[in-house]
C-alpha cells in the first residue's frame, strides 16, 4: 500500500501530524508545537473555505436574472435567502476560527476558558473552535436551560 504524502506546515516546514499520530501522542505532549501546527493548519483550511464560500455567494447574488414566472422568482428568492442565512452562520464561525488562531498564537489554544483544564484532542478534532471542555460546556448548557441565559 502506498504511503500517503505528509502535509507540511508553511511556517516551520516540518511535516504535519496525521489525526492518528496526534491521538497516539502521550498526554504529556498536549498542545506541543506539533499539535498546535496541526490545529493551525486545520483552522486555516476552514478559514479559507469560509472566505471562498462568501465569494461564491457574492457572485451568485450578482447574477440575478429576471424571471417572469412568480413561482420561479419565489424559488430563486428563497434559495438566495437560504444561502444568505448559511453565510451568516459561516461569518460567525469565521470569527470563532480567527479567535482560535489567535489562541494558538498566544499558546492558550486547547485549554478550557472556564476551568483551565485541557479541552481534549478528540473534542478539538470534532470542533476545532471549542473553548470549553465537554464538562464545562454541559454545565453551561444546563444553566442556560434552567435560567434561560
Amino acid at each position: 500500500m502506498a504511503k500517503a504524502a505528509k502535509k507540511t506546515d508553511a511556517t516551520t516546514q516540518a511535516p504535519l501530524l496525521t489525526e492518528e499520530q496526534l491521538l497516539a501522542m502521550p498526554e504529556s505532549d498536549y498542545m506541543n508545537d506539533e499539535q498546535l501546527a496541526f490545529f493551525r493548519d486545520r483552522l486555516k483550511q476552514l478559514e479559507d473555505e469560509i472566505i471562498n464560500n462568501a465569494g461564491v455567494t457574492t457572485e451568485n447574488l450578482r447574477e440575478t436574472q429576471f424571471v417572469p414566472d412568480p413561482a420561479d422568482r419565489a424559488t430563486i428568492e428563497e434559495e438566495h435567502a437560504l444561502e444568505l442565512r448559511t453565510r451568516d452562520r459561516e461569518r460567525k464561525l469565521l470569527k470563532k476560527v480567527q479567535q482560535s488562531l489567535a489562541l494558538i498564537d498566544s499558546r492558550d489554544y486547547g485549554w478550557c476558558e472556564e476551568t483551565g483544564e485541557p479541552i481534549g484532542l478528540r473534542r478539538l478534532l470534532a470542533r476545532p473552535t471549542a473553548t470549553l471542555s465537554l464538562e464545562a460546556q454541559e454545565r453551561r448548557e444546563k444553566r442556560q436551560k434552567m435560567y434561560g441565559d
